[in-house]
């Protein structure tokens, strides 16, 4: 009777739940339900949007398919640290206006005084929120689609130069340039 009870006791191992917080943010944008036409009927299949930053100016997006959609969100994830861009942040906020285009989607992006907020929509909010810009002004024109949005956003921002770099371009000395 002994041995038996003995045998029925489990022994308690005590774990602690240490999760390693990640410097990365990310932000699902989209989850759509794609098909495709097989020769046995149609093949059902999730794709996923994910914007990535870390609030300091450096932000990617990511987008994947997959059977189910955890998996496609894990592979937007991984897909959208491979594509990542550093931002030229200006006093929390971008050097100068611009347009970015991809697709039929093109985004205007203007800087904004400070305590002016992200004036943004959908997937351009997203993006800009993730890379640390805290003022800004856009309009998504074109597409609306949320990939194309993104994307084009990435591209405005990939095209931005910060004033010393075109200081040094034109030959003049920042403080000439910016007075």
């Amino acid at each position: 009777m002994e041995e038996t009870k003995s045998k029925s006791k489990k022994k308690k191992i005590e774990t602690t739940n240490e999760t390693v917080q990640s410097e990365w943010k990310e932000q699902v944008i989209q989850v759509r339900r794609v098909t495709k036409v097989v020769k046995g009927g149609k093949k059902l299949s999730f794709r996923a949007i994910v914007v990535v930053g870390n609030k300091n100016g450096q932000v990617g997006v990511g987008c994947a398919k997959a059977a189910e959609v955890i998996i496609a969100i894990q592979k937007a994830v991984a897909d959208g640290r491979k594509n990542l861009i550093n931002v030229p942040i200006y006093r929390t906020t971008i050097p100068h206006p611009i347009t970015g285009r991809s697709g039929a989607g093109s985004v205007m992006l203007k800087p904004a005084s400070q305590g002016t907020g992200v004036i943004a929509g959908g997937a351009v909010r997203a993006v800009l929120e993730l890379a640390g810009i805290e003022n800004i002004l856009s309009k998504s024109l074109g597409s609306k689609s949320p990939l194309n949005a993104a994307n084009a956003t990435l591209s405005a921002l990939k095209s931005l130069k910060p004033f010393d770099v075109v200081a040094k371009r034109r030959g003049l000395s920042l403080k000439d340039m910016l007075n």
